[in-house]
């Protein structure tokens, strides 16, 4: 990726440079032709001075009017020597010498007429210099004629090649801007597509992860350092997939431990009935009471259904699975939940249950009763002296989503803790009661199926843990529910 942005700046810059080089170029020779054209138009006008003197002279034969002709001429000399020594390689005229040379005669034929004019007189005084003065005046009239319209020619010429200038000069000027235009839509679509979108999708995928989703990042191919980052992070995703489902099945094996007690408990029960209901049958094998026997029969039956029932459910939720998408109703999944921790829940915790037959979602149900647990045991856990322990469930506002609240009357969590207790390994409990890891799963898991998890508490009234969850209507409409 840095070769290519110093390519694309590269070429940027020597495009750029090359336009605008050109412009500068024509904009240069505009100026030294705006130069020329000014100081030849100055030299026509001295010319044309030094026309008029001469025409004033030969009407009223004043010397006056011959010698302001002359001393035009001669100016209109030196301003063309400098014309020739400044622009002369610039200019379009390439006979600037040769109208140096008319000049010179011109000024000759003057200062020649301007001598025989003060050595013999007007030619009004004596007649025998009239044919003198006639040849003279041919001679000052033809070179003036000749200079006057060469100089009239070169102007025209100069004036049409500036007028060219000004008209390319403004295609140049359309043209550089078009194609710093151009240059730049291209370096916008560069920097775009190959820098922006990729950063784009990279920073998409960190702040999946950072609320939970350790969705792989689809793959780019750019053959730069984005597709390595892209790769290096999909690497990154997969081990802390692999670490998070370690630590899931870690915490599932905790819970198991915590529901030890209660599970005992709840095998106990039926395997009491099934044992007190053999011992009676093994009594009464003899008699002849059909009707009793195949009431304890059926009943032993319940019981052992019963067992397993738990049996299962133990084994379910201690199994190690991959994230899988499943369609049920909630209330089927809260109710299985609840047989699991029954055991844990002591006599002094009053369970309310409010959750809607009709909620149906698309969801990991292991997962999810793994939430459920954590939220559920953290909720006993916080009411050492009994309380109110509330589950309850909702649609949400928008249909797109629903939610369900687990509540307890404990002792609350301080309001500096909050911020904290998605922390791993943050917990609030002793030594020894805690890993601190349950909610911070919790909130990976919540944050895998693209919900978000809020906690709200208050000291010595108790915590709510309220769990948002898409519902995917779309999905469901268009599928059968699976909810064994």
């Amino acid at each position: 990726m840095r070769r290519k942005i110093i390519i694309a700046i590269s070429t940027f810059l020597i495009l750029s440079g090359f336009i605008w080089s050109l412009a500068y170029y024509k904009h240069l020779v505009l100026n030294q032709k705006l130069q020329i054209l000014e100081k030849k138009d100055n030299l026509f006008n001295t010319i044309l001075e030094a026309r008029r003197y001469e025409k004033n002279y030969f009407l009223y034969l004043g010397p006056e009017n011959l010698q302001d002709a002359l001393s035009y001429a001669r100016k209109s000399e030196q301003k063309l020597n400098g014309i020739i020594g400044d622009y002369g390689r610039f200019t379009l005229a390439t006979n600037l010498q040769e109208n140096l040379d008319d000049l010179r005669k011109y000024e000759n034929a003057l200062s020649s007429l301007l001598e025989l004019h003060q050595e013999r007189g007007s030619p009004e005084v004596e007649q025998n210099l009239i044919e003198d003065y006639s040849r003279h005046q041919h001679i000052i009239r033809a070179l003036g004629k000749k200079i006057t319209e060469d100089m009239e020619a070169i102007l025209s010429q100069e004036r049409r090649y500036v007028n060219r200038l000004f008209g390319e000069s403004r295609i140049y000027q359309f043209l550089t801007l078009l194609g710093v235009f151009v240059l730049s839509i291209f370096a916008v679509l560069f920097f775009v597509f190959s820098v922006n979108r990729p950063l784009k999708t990279i920073e998409d995928a960190i702040h999946k992860i950072a609320v939970g989703d350790y969705t792989n990042m689809p793959p780019i191919s750019t053959g730069d350092e984005f597709e390595s980052l892209v790769n290096s992070l999909n690497n990154m995703i997969n081990e802390l997939n692999r670490r998070s489902e370690q630590l899931v099945q870690t915490k599932k094996l905790a819970s198991l431990g915590t529901l030890t007690s209660g599970v005992a408990h709840e095998l106990n029960n039926p395997l009491n009935n099934i044992s007190t209901s053999v011992q009676i049958l093994l009594e009464e094998l003899e008699e002849d009471n059909l009707e009793y026997k195949r009431e304890l029969l059926i009943e032993t039956e319940k019981q052992v259904e019963r067992t397993r029932d738990i049996v299962k459910a133990l084994l379910e939720f201690s199994r190690e699975r991959s994230f899988h998408l499943k369609q049920l109703r909630f209330k089927i999944l809260v109710d299985s939940t609840l047989k699991l921790i029954k055991g844990e829940v002591p006599a002094n915790v009053e369970l309310r249950v409010d959750v809607p037959e009709d909620i149906r979602v698309n969801l990991d149900p292991r997962r999810i009763q793994q939430v459920l647990v954590n939220l559920i045991l953290n909720g006993i856990q916080a009411m050492e002296h009994g309380g109110i322990l509330s589950i309850r469930a909702a649609k949400g506002k928008d249909k797109a989503e629903f939610y369900f609240q687990v509540s307890d009357t404990g002792s609350g969590i301080q309001a500096e803790n909050l911020s904290k207790i998605f922390d791993p390994f943050f917990t609030t409990k002793e030594v020894g009661k805690g890993t601190g890891l349950g909610l911070s799963i919790s909130h990976s898991i919540v944050g895998q199926h693209g919900g978000r998890i809020e906690v709200e508490s208050e000291i010595d009234r108790g915590t709510t843990f309220t769990v948002f969850l898409p519902t995917d209507h779309d999905i469901l409409e268009s599928s059968e529910t699976d909810e064994d």
